[in-house]
């Protein structure tokens, strides 16, 4: 809940990209922030009312001269009472009443009365926007302290063209507004973080591998909550489906033996924290081509070889870092099994957790860990991954600087 009870205030302009505010608002929301609509004349030919109130539950402002809103002079409550206030998607039209201070609607008067950070998502056709009149009014923006993100390149909805103009996706405005409202202290500032995440993904021939159930949900949790605190954060992630983090280097890898080389040209670093699923077996010679059904019905048979143990490796390498975290998802004698890689593995802690069916916790969305370290063994509560991620930091901040 990076957002809780942050207050958005909302204005969609009117533009094809509107569509992607709908998401916008879920993406906020599930956040814990109260979204504020505001639609210009011309969003509601694009998206209706009905859709943005349902997704926001919360009232749609659209007049300026509403009777009900402006017997408490609406437009200027609606612009003190909010957080931020961000235009998604800023079509250059209204960039032009922004840059220049009209005000002949509700957007563009609330836009001239807030005292509130703005931050505009551009969003429009690309020779729109490499239009000199753009320009101008696009750095006439900037130089008043409007923030903008965007627009990307890419194709148009329009179809056949493309270039600058894209409103920049959802998750990557809300990334932009979490760091914009972000007033936490950054007690790990200055140090660099590794993170693994995922599962890895070992070659049996060119369609077909070994892997596990790992989501990286946890991984790519702790990898945003590092970058929170303030660290250099590298995410070393498996295949996964989903988004990188805001604010933290990735680097894409698939079998065991890229992800270690990956972690070790990072070296040296602060703090390793090592997530990942890897697979503790490759095929010692996978097969350049698909491996046929035999006409016989005979199987053939695989040779396998281990794989590299990466926190082993870290934990005991010249460049270790500070501190070692490694995690152990296990489905039986949890904390046995997880004090015995504690001295094995040359880890700090260990972050042990019971994956065994039953539990639902692998690629789920909340965990129930325990904390094995020298000093003893804590027990959490279930909670969601975020919430250990969050509550890890938090260890691995009062360890370091404690």
């Amino acid at each position: 809940m990076t957002l809780k009870d942050k207050r958005i205030l909302l204005i969609i302009a009117g533009g094809i990209a509107a569509y992607k505010s709908l998401d916008l608002i879920r993406r906020l929301r599930e956040r814990g922030a109260v979204v504020i609509p505001v639609m210009t004349r011309a969003a509601e030919e694009f998206v209706t009312q009905l859709a943005v109130g349902a997704l926001a539950a919360h009232k749609v402002h659209t007049d300026l001269f509403s009777r009900e809103d402006e017997i408490d002079v609406g437009h200027i409550r609606l612009a003190r009472d909010c957080d931020l206030v961000l235009v998604a998607p800023a079509t250059a039209d209204l960039m032009g009443k922004m840059a220049n201070g009209l005000a002949n609607d509700l957007a563009s008067t609330i836009l001239l009365a807030t005292d509130r950070p703005v931050l505009m998502a551009p969003a429009m056709n690309p020779k729109m926007w490499s239009n000199l009149a753009v320009s101008r009014n696009a750095s006439q923006l900037l130089s008043d302290g409007v923030r903008c993100i965007g627009p990307m390149r890419g194709e148009m909805a329009e179809g056949g063209e493309a270039g600058t103009g894209r409103m920049a996706e959802p998750l990557e405005i809300v990334a932009e507004v979490e760091k914009l409202l972000d007033t936490a202290s950054k007690p790990l500032a200055g140090r660099k973080a590794i993170v693994t995440s995922g599962p890895t993904h070992e070659p049996i021939d060119p369609v077909r591998y070994i892997a596990n159930r790992s989501s990286g949900t946890q991984g790519h949790a702790i990898a945003a909550a590092l970058a929170r605190a303030g660290a250099d954060v590298t995410l070393v992630s498996g295949p996964v489906t989903l988004a990188d983090p805001a604010g933290v280097k990735v680097i894409h890898i698939e079998r065991a033996e890229e992800m270690r080389d990956a972690v070790l040209a990072e070296l040296p670093a602060d703090i390793a924290v090592m997530v990942a699923a890897v697979a503790d077996w490759r095929v010692a010679s996978a097969s350049g081509e698909k491996i046929k059904k035999s006409a016989d019905g005979s199987v053939p048979i695989l040779q396998f070889a281990e794989n590299p143990d990466i926190l082993k490796t870290v934990g005991h390498h010249e460049k270790r870092p500070k501190l070692v975290i490694g995690f152990a998802a296990e489905t039986n004698d949890i904390e046995t099994n997880a004090r015995a890689k504690l001295d094995r593995k040359g880890a700090d802690l260990i972050v042990a957790n019971d994956v065994s069916p039953e539990t639902g916790i692998m690629g789920g969305k909340r965990n129930t860990v325990t904390i094995v370290s020298r000093d003893g063994i804590e027990r959490w509560p279930e909670m969601s991954k975020d919430d250990v991620a969050q509550k890890l930091v938090a260890v691995i901040a009062e360890k370091l600087l404690g």
